[in-house]
């Protein structure tokens, strides 16, 4: 089985756009708003949707980017060396509508530490999740806020987020393992 193509550029921008426009109204605008990207296809969408919020409201929202892999329950099986990534938050997290966006959700494992890191900083309003792509299979009842495309992909698969930040050209890409 060859790589199936979930997504494309456009596809991905209008996802990114109706995204943006999801947050607005359901915050009701940007204050109190703040966007945490996790490492590393979360931090590239997080980007772009802060562009989309804020030129749209004009307006800025704090962002940040959150390594969580120190706070992973299985880091330990996958690497003896981790590799672990800046956090940067620099902001106060208290009272803040705090949106989480990672590229895809599948377990539901990686946003659980996320949260956990989250609160290591203080303690945010509410924290609500955007993803690009649902793939589903979750082992812990976490669920997005905010979702690009849900899609229904076979555990022998993997789902790639392809940006152009990090390569060329925008894709999403069903692939055997």
């Amino acid at each position: 089985m060859s790589a199936r193509i979930i997504m494309n550029s456009d596809a991905i921008e209008r996802s990114i756009e109706r995204l943006a426009m999801e947050i607005l109204e359901r915050n009701q605008g940007v204050e109190n708003l703040a966007i945490v990207g996790i490492h590393t296809g979360g931090v590239f969408m997080a980007a772009r949707l802060h562009e989309k919020i804020t030129d749209h409201e004009d307006n800025e929202v704090p962002t940040a980017s959150l390594d969580i892999t120190l706070y992973r329950d299985d880091w330990s099986l996958i690497s003896q060396n981790p590799i672990v990534r800046k956090t940067n938050i620099e902001f106060s997290v208290e009272d803040k509508n705090v949106v989480l966006v990672d590229d895809v959700i599948f377990t539901g494992r990686t946003i659980r530490a996320a949260m956990d890191a989250i609160m290591d900083y203080g303690r945010p309003r509410s924290i609500h999740l955007a993803v690009l792509v649902d793939r589903q299979g979750r082992e812990l009842p976490i669920q997005p806020d905010y979702t690009g495309v849900c899609i229904r992909a076979d555990e022998s698969e993997r789902v790639d987020v392809l940006l152009s930040e990090d390569r060329e050209g925008d894709e999403v890409v069903v692939d055997r393992k």
